[in-house]
């Protein structure tokens, strides 16, 4: 008798943040369609995630896979290294029409992770170059930043991290901006970036994602921004997940009065089809490589650099954002979740309700906010059982759909989160 999808997943396949003894086996997905998963057994679940914040436009979406198609039978790969194409291009065009003027040039690489890699190489040979090197880094305490080396660097430090630990290089971490504690945080930047030794702070602005759909304002980032700047330490800022309309803007740092110097991009970037990273740099960072001196060239480069394939989602992708339709549609999802925020925010069951954009994000109330709390083994199969999927941060669910969702099945999550109240808290 031959052996099913998930027997043989399961004999073989590692699946990323999941234990390999005691986890739900992996739902067989069949295909997706607008919202939608439809896997093997006849399923059809409301994908309110977006596979991990990617999809902005929804799954199969026609356009984006017509433009893979037709790039697919021109060009499907080419070394970026002396060779250029038509799509590399127009996405850089695309995004520096969209960045403020101070971007001139963008780097790529293959996802959010390398996005971050080529934003700190970038930032510590800036220094380097000017021949006054500078070696510290700061970030923000409960930040993710990614999975490689130095984007765990300048993560927060915890589960995820801690066989790494002695490994990763130093960083100063400040504390996480609130209303209440914002001067004492401005004062701490200011004492770590007046000493002259930072070469740059990296920030994902206004949402920290994977710590927890942690939320700060405006204001705060851009205080934060000015005292870096002032200081001439580089901002980084990591828009891998808020930047493609997740925040109600474009990018999160347009909502922001000063701009960072460096700016990583990927997950929505392609509609969630191929992965892509870009990191966007600033003038005066170009200027320190622009050189014939082999010594201050950015040695650095990915075998899939700009793949065109993925260049010609990018470009098919921001088409569609940028249709007056995605933004109704994105104001329609923040309406919808602040309303459902203020029904449930007197709830005593959660805490800390919070909306930017089309992200909603409530803290369950079971004991401390933490990935580990052990309400998160609850969670997922619960909103599977309704035809939902939820993959929490712990005790935090947060809804962060596709553009495409309508109302009722935005309707049908928020019913589903008050059933899990229901059976799960007391």
């Amino acid at each position: 008798m031959s052996k099913s999808l998930q027997e043989i997943d399961k004999a073989l396949i590692w699946h990323p943040f999941t234990p390999l003894e005691g986890s739900i086996a992996p739902l067989v997905v069949r295909k997706g369609e607008g919202a939608y998963l439809y896997t093997e057994d006849g399923r059809k679940i409301l994908d309110a995630v977006s596979s991990w914040w990617v999809n902005i436009h929804g799954h199969a979406q026609p356009d984006i896979a017509r433009a893979i198609a037709d790039q697919a039978m021109k060009l499907e790969q080419v070394i970026f290294a002396g060779f250029t194409h038509e799509p590399a291009v127009r996405v850089a065009e695309s995004l520096l029409a969209l960045l403020p003027d101070k971007f001139s040039k963008v780097f790529y690489s293959d996802d959010g992770s390398t996005s971050v890699e080529v934003a700190i190489k970038l930032a510590l040979q800036y220094w380097h170059n000017l021949g006054t090197p500078k070696k510290r880094l700061i970030a923000i305490e409960g930040a993710y930043h990614g999975d490689t080396f130095g984007a765990m660097a300048v993560g927060d430090r915890g589960g995820f991290t801690a066989p790494f630990g002695s490994l990763l290089f130093d960083v100063d971490f400040i504390p996480f901006p609130t209303e209440q504690n914002k001067f004492q945080v401005f004062e701490r930047l200011n004492e770590l970036t007046a000493t002259g030794e930072v070469a740059a702070f990296i920030f994902e602005p206004l949402v920290q994602g994977a710590g927890g759909m942690n939320m700060y304002s405006p204001a705060i980032l851009d205080e934060l921004m000015s005292i870096a700047q002032r200081n001439k330490v580089t901002c980084i800022a990591d828009e891998v997940m808020t930047g493609f309309g997740r925040t109600g803007t474009i990018f999160a740092t347009d909502q922001t009065r000063h701009k960072p110097d460096l700016m990583c991009m990927s997950k929505g970037i392609t509609g969630g089809f191929l992965p892509l990273g870009v990191t966007a740099v600033a003038d005066f960072i170009v200027e320190a490589f622009a050189t014939a001196d082999l010594s201050k060239t950015f040695f650095h480069g990915h075998s899939f650099t700009a793949n065109p394939l993925a260049c010609a989602a990018a470009i098919a992708s921001m088409k569609l954002l940028l249709d007056e339709s995605c933004l109704r549609q994105r104001q329609m999802i923040e309406k919808s979740h602040r309303t459902f925020a203020k029904k449930i925010s007197n709830d005593t069951r959660v805490k800390n309700v919070r909306v930017t954009g089309t992200i909603l994000a409530l803290d369950i109330n079971t004991g401390d906010t933490s990935y580990f709390n052990d309400i998160r083994t609850k969670v997922m199969p619960f909103f599977l059982e309704r035809n939902i999927l939820l993959r929490p941060l712990g005790n935090v669910i947060y809804v962060l759909p596709p553009y495409v969702v309508n109302e009722e099945e935005l309707a049908t999550v928020y019913g589903a989160v008050i059933e899990f109240l229901d059976a799960f808290v007391a």
